[in-house]
């Protein structure tokens, strides 16, 4: 071999050292960077140092230019075919901002008493969106709003797609069902900044508010492959949603409203399975209720305001509400009772129908509702909602607050997830995995939530 030969040879060796060192390096980099993301559970301030900074900055001034608009616009009482086609587009500064059917989600946040102004508020505060990253598979981003009261998570292109199809079908489920644990999106949006790939993301309530006395979460999907999360140590600040393996041992108390439960997600997953959908979860947190709220839950001034609100959401704001016997019934008897006793806390002297005395004049005592009452209230499929901001995903049970909602239903069983099932059935035989056609994911997610309730 002449000396040349040997050189070629000797720089070819080389070269191949290099490249598989670099390959090794970034290697390194990405497992690295894996572990130290999930070990980086939890909420973070987008601040000056965070590398969404710029683009939370730029969501939140777009939004607030886009609300600040549409504050000007007279909600809808009606909603058109035309309402759930429309794209309003508006460039501020170098931001494109595009809203997406914009009065249908005016006319739902209303009917879940957020005013405009609030929501604004809300999503354009001075202080920064809070990141929160969990151990879920997803890609998205994940935002708070920094009071914690709304999400925004970034969506792809498909997603929108299917969710603005059926986003009449959304509305339409919620009208019927207004007490449906479904979580419940209140704006969807995309965001065009110069140079940079357009980002679509809805707004929507956090399943989880408030918060401040929840320790520990639940992502339930009623399966059992990949579904255990090792729990954050004691003390942890990380923030780790555990799953259904987790669970296992445990139960939902609720009494009375455990079947008012079970009988709502077979409805609202029902509902999922029309629109060929799988892999939806029910996010679950529970916190010890104090015993003040034990006691204010079974006052007849809250037990009026929590019936009010209940049924406030069945009806457009400018119609009358409707007629509601079991408040009417508990108006009248109570009326009857103070009159009869000769109360002075009634301060009118003329006559009273029951429903007619305003809530200030009624003397505040507990006052116990007869099943026939209840059983008339739930033949409607309602229940007495919380007298709280986050009042559908709330659940009180004899002893402990339930935060429950039904998140995550935008995946379509469609080729890809149809071979993924195949391949997880050799897999994985006789075990329960989430990629499954969407009755059967539907029957088993009923199941775990009837198994797991008493």
């Amino acid at each position: 071999m002449d000396k040349r030969s040997g050189l070629r040879l000797c720089h070819f060796g080389t070269a191949r050292r290099r490249r598989w060192w670099g390959l090794r390096r970034r290697w390194i980099y990405i497992y690295i960077t894996f572990t130290f993301t999930w070990r980086m559970l939890g909420v973070f301030k987008t601040n000056q140092e965070h590398d969404l900074y710029s683009l939370t900055c730029l969501m939140k001034e777009g939004l607030h230019a886009v609300l600040q608009t549409s504050n000007n616009t007279t909600v809808p009482g009606k909603l058109s075919a035309e309402h759930y086609k429309s794209a309003e587009t508006q460039v501020h500064k170098d931001l494109e901002m595009q809203t997406f059917a914009g009065p249908v989600f005016a006319v739902l946040r209303r009917s879940l008493d957020i005013t405009e102004e609030e929501y604004q508020r809300s999503l354009s505060s001075d202080g920064c969106y809070l990141q929160f990253i969990s151990n879920s598979k997803s890609k998205a981003d994940f935002f708070l709003t920094n009071d914690k009261r709304f999400f925004l998570k970034t969506q792809n292109t498909r997603e929108v797609m299917f969710f603005l199809s059926n986003l009449k079908a959304y509305m339409d489920h919620l009208e019927k069902f207004p007490h449906s644990l479904m979580v419940r999106f209140l704006g969807l949006y995309s965001i065009q900044i110069p140079n940079k790939t357009k980002k679509y993301f809805i707004v929507m309530q956090n399943v989880f508010y408030p918060d401040e006395r929840i320790n520990t979460r639940y992502d339930i999907k009623g399966c059992e492959v990949g579904r255990w999360t090792d729990p954050a140590s004691t003390g942890n600040p990380v923030t780790k949603i555990l799953k259904d393996n987790n669970f296992e041992g445990k139960h939902i108390i609720l009494d009375k409203q455990r079947s008012w439960l079970v009988d709502q997600v077979e409805i609202d997953s029902a509902f999922l399975r029309s629109l060929n959908v799988l892999d939806y979860s029910i996010l679950l947190a529970h916190q010890p209720l104090h015993q003040d709220e034990l006691d204010r839950n079974h006052s007849f001034s809250n037990l009026t305001m929590r019936t009010v609100k209940s049924m406030d959401q069945d009806s457009p704001a400018e119609e009358d509400p409707p007629t509601i016997p079991l408040l009417e019934g508990y108006s009248a008897r109570l009326a009857s009772d103070t009159i009869d006793s000769g109360s002075d806390h009634i301060q009118n002297t003329g006559e009273h129908s029951g429903h007619g005395i305003p809530l200030q004049e009624i003397n505040l005592h507990s006052v116990n509702c007869t099943e026939a009452e209840l059983l008339e209230f739930q033949a409607h499929h309602r229940r007495l909602l919380p007298n709280l901001k986050n009042s559908v995903h709330v659940i009180d049970g004899p002893k402990l607050r339930y935060f429950v909602g039904i998140v995550d239903f935008f995946t379509v069983y469609g080729v890809k997830k149809r071979q993924e099932n195949l391949w997880k059935s050799l897999r994985f035989p006789g075990r329960a995995f989430s990629t499954v056609s969407p009755a059967t994911y539907s029957q088993r997610f009923c199941q775990w939530v009837k198994d797991h309730t008493k």
